[in-house]
């Protein structure tokens, strides 16, 4: 089956109903970032939270989905830490689903945490909807018509170099020993020569904002395909680029990425992460 045979009436109703399942799921979010404090345990990774509210989201759009569209698949981030399963992702129309992205930023009652839900078919990105209630931000697109914000029209801006940039930039990844060093090493190269840098403890969000013109680069690596899938979309929709960080096409099952509202933007940080990666006179430990 290729793309091509997806009508675009059904596309549609695949945009639909997620966009109103996923807006139905606010309410859930909200009672818990609500509380002085959320109900949470840890997962593996010491500044992974998962909370209650994380799985109760989670089923509920696994079951709405599964209920409108049996054909479809689900990855998602509960199910997949649940079942211990490498996710695999076929030509099956697939949701990519993160309950709730910043998961901390929600713990801690930071407004950046959202829903986050995606869909492949014959293993491209073609729906994102993501949802920050705390903020009121409802981002959404389907392939081939545009990205929104709350149903307005947004696009990237035009900037073209790192020294024009607002960088986004997931410092919080220093935690990690593994990957301190090169993270420190690229945060210094990209910080350095943008205008300013921002740091949100969401990747989906982060590459809304890119997509809004409010940040004009984001460079993330080590995240998992829920983090990224529906964030691409909107992303591409509105204008931007998105590689992967050592050039070449970006791949949602392994996301580490560069993405510009510019091809020359990214262009420019991909190199500037080549020169980070060859500083070897010190190491961050």
């Amino acid at each position: 089956m290729s793309n091509s045979t997806i009508s675009e009436a059904k596309l549609k109703e695949y945009y639909e109903v997620a966009l109103d399942l996923v807006q139905k799921c606010g309410p859930m979010l909200m009672e818990g970032y609500r509380k002085p404090k959320a109900d949470f345990t840890v997962k593996a990774d010491f500044y992974d939270l998962v909370t209650v509210y994380d799985k109760q989201i989670e089923d509920a759009l696994t079951a709405g989905l599964q209920a409108a569209f049996p054909e479809s698949l689900i990855i998602g981030e509960e199910e997949s830490a649940a079942s211990e399963r490498q996710a695999v992702l076929t030509d099956a129309p697939t949701w990519i689903i993160d309950p709730i992205d910043g998961t901390t930023n929600f713990v801690h009652r930071i407004p950046h945490c959202c829903i986050s839900v995606g869909l492949t078919i014959n293993k491209e990105l073609v729906v994102g909807i993501i949802y920050n209630p705390p903020a009121n931000e409802l981002f959404s697109a389907w392939k081939g018509h545009g990205a929104y914000l709350n149903g307005q029209r947004i696009h990237t801006s035009k900037v073209t170099t790192i020294k024009q940039a607002v960088v986004a930039y997931e410092i919080s990844l220093i935690h990690a020993a593994a990957v301190r060093d090169k993270n420190v090493k690229r945060l210094y190269k990209l910080g350095s020569n943008a205008t300013a840098t921002r740091s949100f403890g969401s990747g989906a969000l982060a590459l809304c904002y890119v997509a809004t013109g409010q940040c004009d680069t984001y460079h993330v690596e080590d995240l998992k395909p829920w983090d990224i899938a529906a964030g691409a979309v909107i992303l591409t929709e509105a204008g931007g680029t998105i590689y992967h960080t050592k050039g070449g096409k970006f791949n949602v099952m392994k996301p580490d990425l560069v993405c510009g509202s510019t091809d020359e933007l990214a262009k420019n940080v991909m190199s500037l992460i080549k020169e980070a990666d060859q500083i070897t006179e010190y190491t961050f430990k």
